[in-house]
């Protein structure tokens, strides 16, 4: 299926690892011209090489980036325009994990999290909307997770902060539905990513006899489809939402999980 993504442009935050690196792979791939931010130019440039070999094309940049400081999420929006000349899609993806019990986590924590996730988006959203709504095909993409919708208890902060990613979706898919920019939210589940392997290395340190079968055994057995996803998996996911095939799609906030959120 052709996604009629050729000569697109697109930032993708987060984009040095993972499901963000996977979605930037799949959007190179279907022609459009990537540009990824992270804070890790070691990464940065491993996975634009990565993504560029993956895809057989050079329309790809990395650009160092920390979403929670506005001014550089400001100059890396220029940056790609400045390139480019215009910007169509957004892909807000980025974030990282961190769960406890309410009286456990730090105030910091929940400072450091909302920062990042929360207005990380409001940042990036804020500066790219004045060269989506030149473009006759915008897009936001938003990452949440399904804990976002219905929270098992110690998720926190993620979950509180995914929930407001979701109500940011669904508010924005009004507010921009007559600039024709399109607004989505992907809530995913476990997925095979840098996050899940920093997580099976702090536990392989506590039992070295830990292998990373078991380990992925055991996080599948949580899920209905009985295994842990693949990145690629919700990468797929965010290239059609990014693409004309999603032409009447907005304002939707779609599980991408293996049937582990318990509401639609």
């Amino acid at each position: 299926m052709d996604l009629g993504l050729s000569g697109k442009i697109a930032i993708v935050t987060g984009g040095s690892d993972g499901l963000g690196k996977a979605a930037a792979t799949r959007l190179a791939m279907e022609g459009a011209k990537v540009a990824i931010a992270a804070r890790d130019q070691g990464r940065i440039d491993s996975a634009v090489a990565e993504i560029k070999a993956a895809a057989g094309g050079d329309d790809v940049i990395g650009i160092s980036t920390d979403v929670t400081d506005e001014a550089q999420v400001v100059s890396m929006v220029d940056t790609v325009v400045s390139r480019w000349g215009g910007l169509d899609i957004l892909v807000n993806n980025a974030g990282t994990s961190a769960a406890g019990k309410f009286e456990d986590i730090a105030i910091e924590t929940w400072e450091y999290d909302i920062h990042l996730k929360v207005f990380g988006a409001i940042y990036c959203s804020r500066a790219a909307l004045p060269h989506l709504k030149k473009s006759n095909a915008g897009r936001i993409i938003n990452t949440t997770t399904w804990g976002g919708k219905a929270t098992p208890g110690g998720t926190m902060p993620t979950s509180l902060s995914r929930a407001a990613g979701i109500s940011l979706t669904k508010a924005m898919s009004k507010d921009y539905a007559a600039d024709e920019i399109l607004v989505n939210t992907v809530c995913v589940g476990v997925l095979k990513s840098g996050q899940t392997d920093r997580i099976f290395e702090a536990q392989k340190a506590a039992n070295p006899s830990l292998t990373l079968e078991d380990f992925y055994g055991g996080i599948g057995s949580m899920v209905p489809l009985g295994r842990i996803g693949e990145s690629e998996e919700v990468g797929d996911v965010i290239a059609f939402l990014a693409s004309e095939r999603a032409s009447y799609v907005t304002g939707a906030s779609i599980n991408i999980d293996g049937g582990q959120s318990p509401v639609v």
